[in-house]
């Protein structure tokens, strides 16, 4: 039996949709790169995320971590989905490898990762895994505090 692509399909292009606007509403006065996020649950609520910049760039926060950090303190451990849209790319763009850092701690490996240039064709999807291979870390996660929403 073949998986249900038009669900995924429909699910993917909810989330792309989502972070494309709130892409809108990132703070990018440097770079004038503006992203967004839209991170899905476990349970299916979505929670979205943009970039905020700040002169020093160190002090930068990312729109995928921006969602993690909502999810989170909503009380959410597990995510089953993102979607990041950088409107002012040309390309696709994937997370940062802190942001892959991130992600790995709350999604299996095989969880879905779409990133999204601003021409909404422009579209790569692929997993966790795809973006961070190398998750050599992965088994030191305490699996009792992340198993919950």
């Amino acid at each position: 039996m073949e998986p249900d692509k038009t669900h995924q399909d429909t699910g993917r292009e909810e989330l792309l949709q989502q972070a494309r606007a709130i892409a809108t509403r990132a703070y990018a006065p440097y770079s004038h790169f503006r992203v967004g996020a839209a991170l899905r649950t476990i349970t299916g609520e979505v929670y979205t995320g943009v970039n905020m910049e700040n002169r020093s760039y160190g002090l930068t926060n990312c729109a995928e971590r921006g969602a993690v950090q909502a999810a989170v303190a909503e009380g959410h451990r597990r995510f089953s989905e993102i979607a990041v849209v950088c409107l002012d790319a040309e390309q696709p763009t994937p997370p940062c490898g802190a942001c892959r850092q991130v992600l790995s701690e709350f999604m299996d490996a095989n969880a879905p990762v779409h990133f999204a240039a601003g021409d909404p064709e422009a579209v790569v999807s692929t997993t966790i895994s795809g973006i961070y291979p190398f998750d050599s870390l992965h088994h030191l996660r305490d699996d009792t505090e992340t198993k919950g929403r």
